[in-house]
């Protein structure tokens, strides 16, 4: 793509590099994401994903590089922040890979505790809420209507009143990603949003990922391996492999990177997928398949 067609970016990663104690995760890694883009960060098992994502968000300090998200006027600098900064000031949410719902609290309530902190503000820090002020009250049907919004829109309207816990796999993960939006962010980032989702659910997520994007201009940072949400929806992919990064270009141009090829398939001599390989990638397949330990590591529990 053009460098004159790309929008100012929403997100500026320059040089990331985050190393545990010998073990280089990520090693200089610099991308953009652009606001009302999806960008996806792909790549074989134990590549860097997850930890360019928790340097992001604050749940690792990187050893080098430089995090700027661009938003509401001025730049924060991501790696001088603490994570509830990064959420609460420079309004990045993030989803993970294993859901983290509040499964004894009914649906509903999980959105509403996605806007603690409006309904804070708004109740004076408890003081007006205690009081029944009119500012609180209206703070507090505001929120109500907005969650119930986002329950509209992930199809859980009717599931208000149902504990978290009790919804089928699929309706969890949706409600993972309304409870996100429900922080308003300028930055969505979600890990692995399709994994254990059939074919029909992938497809809803599809969905609902272009309507964050196309209706709310929110710049969606993705990490998936299911290869038929990636090319379906992502504007721009970056691949990484070893903590490198090896792409960085359409969904068309990254499908016929000989490195990405090669990352995933090992395929030394191809500048192009064979059709037979090419559909096993659009449906997710990874080199090797899955490992012993769910990392190409072997499993010893190094950082993702």
């Amino acid at each position: 793509m053009a460098a004159a067609t790309r929008s100012a970016p929403l997100l500026t990663v320059e040089h990331l590099t985050m190393q545990f104690g010998g073990l280089i995760a990520v090693n200089d890694v610099s991308f953009v994401a652009e606001k009302s883009k999806i960008t996806a960060i792909i790549g074989p098992n134990g590549a860097g994903k997850t930890t360019v994502f928790n340097c992001i968000t604050g749940f690792y300090s990187p050893t080098v590089g430089r995090l700027a998200l661009h938003g509401d006027g001025r730049d924060f600098l991501l790696e001088r922040m603490e994570g509830y900064q990064i959420a609460q000031k420079a309004r990045v949410a993030r989803t993970f890979q294993n859901i983290r719902l509040f499964p004894s609290m009914s649906v509903l309530e999980n959105l509403l505790v996605a806007q603690h902190n409006v309904l804070m503000r708004a109740s004076g820090m408890t003081l007006l809420g205690l009081l029944g002020a009119p500012s609180f009250r209206r703070a507090e049907q505001d929120a109500i209507e907005y969650a119930r919004y986002w329950l509209d829109r992930v199809g859980l309207t009717n599931a208000a009143d149902l504990d978290a816990g009790t919804l089928p796999y699929g309706a969890q993960r949706r409600l993972e990603i309304a409870r996100a939006m429900c922080t308003r962010p300028s930055l969505l980032c979600l890990d692995e949003p399709a994994a254990g989702l059939n074919n029909v659910e992938s497809r809803e997520l599809n969905h609902l990922l272009t309507f964050i994007r196309d209706e709310h201009e929110i710049g969606v940072l993705l990490i998936e391996h299911d290869m038929s949400v990636v090319m379906g929806i992502s504007d721009r992919i970056v691949v990484l492999d070893y903590g490198r990064k090896i792409a960085d270009g359409t969904p068309e141009e990254v499908r016929h990177s000989p490195e990405v090829i090669r990352a995933y398939l090992g395929e030394e001599e191809s500048d192009t997928l064979p059709p037979e390989i090419a559909a096993d990638l659009e449906r997710g397949g990874e080199r090797g398949g899955e490992r012993e330990g769910g990392e190409r590591e072997g499993g010893t529990g190094s950082p993702p």
